[in-house]
């Protein structure tokens, strides 16, 4: 006689998939960083260069396809002060614009000092920063998107700042 043994894994306990870009938006560039599909590890994936706004939502529409993203998660850079500045208010309308033209939620993500973290990572790294200004976008943009992906993990809120649909 023979056993079989079939584990089935109960519905609450797989994993649900989760689909997040993570956004360093800047008047030049945006980084963009993407993540595994469990939401773990967040990895840069390209920098767009900025020339207009309907280009610039062509190319995240084709990364959003081909990732099935369900949220932007974009950092927001406020003053050390903690207040919203010029710059800030750039990117919250920027990011308006995009979330309804993708048709998707945008989350902010506190993002003080994460460009000056993406740089002296390529200081680490013995490259150059005035001839890297992509890449640091790109790793500011996982670095946004760990940030976002550790805290939602940990389920502590507090660093996620705004939801807007």
């Amino acid at each position: 006689m023979h056993s079989r043994r079939i584990s089935v894994i109960p519905q609450e306990q797989q994993k649900p998939f989760i689909s997040a870009l993570g956004l360093d938006v800047g008047s030049k560039r945006v980084g963009v960083a993407g993540c595994d599909r469990t939401g773990l590890i967040a990895t840069g994936i390209t920098t767009i260069e900025r020339t207009s706004f309907e280009r610039d939502v062509e190319q995240m529409r084709q990364i959003i396809n081909e990732r099935e993203v369900q949220v932007l998660v974009i950092g927001l850079p406020y003053s050390m002060d903690g207040s919203l500045g010029f710059q800030a208010r750039h990117v919250q309308k920027f990011a308006t614009r995009l979330a309804k033209a993708l048709k998707l939620p945008v989350e902010y993500v506190d993002e003080r000092l994460t460009s000056y973290q993406a740089e002296q990572m390529l200081i680490a790294e013995n490259r150059s920063p005035s001839r890297h200004k992509g890449l640091i976008d790109r790793k500011a943009a996982s670095l946004i998107l760990q940030q976002w992906l550790d805290a939602r993990r940990s389920s502590s809120r507090g660093s996620v700042v705004a939801v807007e649909y």
